[in-house]
């Protein structure tokens, strides 16, 4: 669905962001993006997003080159839309439904439209009664569920999401990982994190990044199993992982999984 070939990105001081990217995010349903700070994860979807332009190659949806005026981005983010790591940047109005209600507006929705939409969105990730709330009195993990809202409310067919479960508490950081495994059941979903459990449980095809450039690709298996890409990344293995290679226990994709074995 989504094709990066050949990609590279300058910031304004020379800085070269991103270098030969080429990707194929039809390799799973769940794609994670992993690199350590600075490798350019996030600068990579926000050039997905259209937000930045590549210096040099293109970024395809569909089989067609993103083109950066006004109205194509306008209906390619009704398809393809990000959940940025700090709420904060997509929650603009005081009141939870105006906030979820303002892009179906500027899309000239009429009230009932925009009212089953927000209902339907705030019911999947959990977040019905907060409909009503300013968003200013919101938890850090409420206005998470609120900006996965914010995009579900469009009719979307990929799903970005930067650092989904950074600064939440165990209880948050597991909400947020079923709601992301639930859409990802009809959306395709590509996630940057730093959380190698989070990617190794729900992602089924992994990108890894260095200093702006792809060092290896595969399944999680294939990726968390090689050492010397996770040194060169500065990656650390999922504890699944770690169990699996210091105690010689069976190579579990969750710890429901692992557990169900010795019970």
């Amino acid at each position: 669905m989504i094709t990066i070939e050949s990609l590279e990105f300058k910031y304004e001081d020379g800085t070269k962001a991103l270098k030969d990217i080429n990707m194929d995010l039809s390799k799973g349903n769940t794609i994670g993006v992993i690199g350590a700070n600075g490798s350019g994860k996030s600068t990579l979807l926000l050039n997905i997003i259209g937000i930045l332009k590549p210096s040099k190659g293109r970024i395809k949806y569909k089989d067609l080159p993103l083109e950066y005026s006004k109205k194509f981005l306008r209906e390619y983010r009704k398809k393809v839309n990000i959940v940025f790591q700090d709420p904060d940047k997509q929650l603009f109005y005081s009141n939870v439904y105006d906030d979820l209600a303002f892009s179906l507006r500027n899309l000239n929705y009429n009230e009932e439209q925009i009212a089953i939409k927000i209902e339907k969105a705030l019911k999947i990730v959990d977040g019905y009664e907060l409909m009503d709330r300013p968003t200013h009195f919101l938890s850090y993990g409420q206005k998470k569920r609120i900006a996965i809202a914010g995009v579900l409310v469009m009719d979307l067919d990929v799903i970005l999401f930067d650092e989904p479960t950074s600064g939440l508490d165990p209880y948050m950081t597991k909400e947020i990982k079923n709601i992301i495994k639930k859409l990802s059941m009809e959306k395709k979903i590509v996630i940057s994190s730093h959380d190698m459990d989070l990617i190794y449980e729900i992602c089924d095809y992994v990108y890894v990044l260095g200093k702006g450039e792809i060092l290896g690709e595969g399944s999680p298996r294939e990726i968390f199993l090689e050492k010397d890409l996770l040194e060169k990344a500065y990656l650390e293995k999922p504890w699944l992982v770690k169990v699996h290679q210091e105690l010689g226990l069976p190579l579990c994709k969750d710890e429901n999984q692992l557990f169900k074995l010795y019970r």
